[in-house]
C-alpha cells in the first residue's frame, strides 16, 4: 500500500493573519473552505488551518522540529520574500546532507520548514 499525505492541519486563533501569511506571504494557492477552517492546496495535499489555540510542540522537548516542511524550488527567492514581509529566520539557513533549509514560525507560532532538496 502506497500512503502519501492528504491533510496537514494546523491552528491558529486568527484566521484573517494566517490567510494573509499562507495565501500572501508563503503563496500558496487558497481553496473554498468550510467555516471557521482555512484550506490551501499542496499540490495534491491540503494545509487545513483550524481556528484555536496552536499545539505546544515545545511542551514535549522538540523545540526545533518543525510542524510542516514545504519543498522549494529556490530557497535564496523564498527567503527573499519571507525577508520582505518581517518574518524572522531565527537559525538563517541551514544546509547538509545535500539540502538547504530555513525555518521560522507563522503568526500563530507554528514552527514552518522551507527545504530546497537540490
Amino acid at each position: 500500500m502506497g500512503a502519501k499525505i492528504f491533510v496537514v492541519s494546523l491552528w491558529a486563533e486568527d484566521l484573517i493573519v494566517a490567510s494573509h501569511f499562507y495565501r500572501d506571504v508563503i503563496g500558496l494557492p487558497m481553496q473554498p473552505h468550510h467555516g471557521e477552517r482555512l484550506h490551501f492546496d499542496l499540490d495534491g495535499a491540503y494545509l487545513v488551518i483550524l481556528k484555536g489555540k496552536r499545539r505546544r510542540v515545545e511542551a514535549e522537548g522538540q523545540t526545533r522540529f518543525p510542524l510542516v516542511a514545504l519543498t522549494v524550488d529556490d530557497l535564496d527567492a523564498a527567503v527573499n520574500r519571507l525577508l520582505a514581509n518581517q518574518v524572522q529566520l531565527p537559525w538563517g539557513i541551514e544546509e547538509g546532507s545535500g539540502l538547504r533549509w530555513v525555518m521560522f514560525r507563522d503568526p500563530a507560532g507554528n514552527l514552518i520548514e522551507f527545504v530546497e532538496t537540490g
